[in-house]
């Protein structure tokens, strides 16, 4: 997501700081260099125009040109302007005053509004809300029984019907359950189209009537590129979205969607999904957004899902051992789930300040989270003795631990001369600490 727009505006920023002074053509070419970065990331034609425009008529209003902080004014207008496009501040959920809150789900098919519903769901469960979603998406036979497995998944009810019901009485009948369960949340999870058709708008928009919903998202597939806009301005004209939800950005999309909806027609970016996993749904911060693109990294972003993984008396715990050098493969299986429970390396590496950029993307590209699995496959097959005490892991032990995990002696040799190299590390650190403690004292 983004990488290529990335790459590109960083290398011209990086252009203008080896000129210094700059001077009327070095920003004319600068901006002709970012308008063909964003129409080559997919932004739409019209938005990367008025982009450009605005960028133009504020350079003439600074005083940059001679100036040796030219470029890093120019980087904070585009970053300025990258979040003003994303959708300014953060757009606060809409909440209704009496439950339950009613959240309708519209898009084409294929764009992943199902999984979509559920890690919706997931989502409301962690803010501390009792969701149920409705299956009224009757057009694809296999809908149903997929959001149902979904709600499984995520231990949230499913309302469905398969007797023929129309989708907008289903609908209906879902907001009446939800009320007498006592629910606070309903998610409607609506069919789909390959194209937009009038038989597609009439039956959300009869929907829509029906259960009036408090918030109405579209759900729009990332790569899909230019023609989301097309698609959001034609559901927007019918339903009054309030917000968009953009999925499969964790693949090959080049991100111009994205900066291209808001703009375009006025609906904000409300969540990205990340990956096919119920629990791969981010709020959608567009200040964030902007410095990931610009290479600036998204601190915030770690902090938020390091806190959210971890457990912070386990992580305590840990810390003591690990100052005194007594890092043992339990220690190791830990650090292993609790990097698991953060998401994708890449992704995390992505959120780095300056990393992403500075990395080479194939590098990036080449990072085997396999790797991983193997390790933790190599410390599952050990016993609890042999985790807590690598010193006792002989040959035979070394042999019956390969063969269990389905890697090589040699893989296991590796592994086990590591966790020695870093208690090495750690109790060099811890006696360094100690010394400049005793000097600090003295002094």
């Amino acid at each position: 997501m983004f990488d290529s727009l990335s790459r590109r505006l960083s290398g011209v920023f990086a252009g203008l700081r080896r000129k210094g002074r700059l001077t009327e053509a070095d920003v004319q070419e600068m901006l002709r260099e970012v308008r063909v970065a964003l129409l080559e990331a997919d932004v739409n034609f019209a938005v990367a125009k008025r982009f450009i425009a605005v960028l133009k008529e504020k350079a003439v209003g600074e005083e940059i040109y001679g100036s040796l902080t030219a470029d890093q004014t120019l980087i904070r207008m585009v970053r300025d302007e990258l979040t003003e496009m994303l959708g300014g501040g953060e757009t606060r959920f809409n909440w209704s005053p009496s439950p339950p809150t009613v959240i309708l789900l519209a898009g084409l098919q294929g764009s992943g509004k199902t999984t979509t519903a559920a890690k919706l769901a997931r989502w409301l469960v962690k803010q501390g809300k009792k969701p149920m979603m409705a299956a009224c998406d009757l057009q694809r036979p296999a809908a149903v029984r997929q959001l149902e497995l979904l709600g499984e998944q995520v231990d949230v009810p499913v309302f469905s019907l398969m007797d023929g019901t129309p989708p907008v009485e289903v609908a209906r009948k879902a907001l009446d359950r939800c009320r007498y369960l006592m629910h606070d949340v309903l998610i409607v999870d609506t069919a789909g189209r390959l194209t937009i058709d009038e038989g597609l708008m009439d039956e959300l928009v009869a929907i829509h009537g029906a259960v009036k919903p408090t918030e109405t998202l579209l759900v729009l597939d990332s790569t899909t590129g230019q023609e989301a806009v097309t698609i959001a301005q034609a559901f927007h004209e019918r339903l009054q979205l309030s917000g968009a939800i953009f999925s499969k950005l964790d693949g090959d999309a080049r991100g111009g969607a994205v900066l291209s909806v808001r703009e375009a027609t006025g609906v904000p970016v409300r969540f990205v999904g990340l990956g096919e996993q119920t629990d791969a749904l981010d709020v959608f911060y567009p200040d964030r957004m902007a410095s990931r693109i610009l290479g600036m990294g998204d601190i915030l972003g770690i902090i938020e899902r390091a806190e959210q993984a971890i457990d912070m008396e386990e992580a305590a715990s840990m810390e003591a051992q690990v100052r005194g050098g007594q890092i043992d493969f339990h220690i190791m299986l830990q650090q292993i789930r609790t990097m698991r429970k953060m998401g994708p390396i890449q992704n995390l590496l992505k959120m780095v300040p300056g990393l992403a950029n500075a990395v080479p993307e194939e590098a990036l590209a080449n990072i085997d989270e396999r790797r991983i699995d193997r390790v933790e496959a190599m410390v599952l097959s050990m016993t609890y003795a042999e985790r807590a005490n690598p010193d006792i892991i002989n040959g035979s032990r070394r042999k019956r631990i390969a063969a269990g995990s389905g890697t090589s002696v040699e893989e296991l040799n590796q592994l086990i001369r590591q966790l020695y190299e870093m208690r090495r590390g750690f109790k060099q650190f811890a006696k360094t600490e100690r010394k400049m403690k005793k000097y600090g004292r003295r002094r």
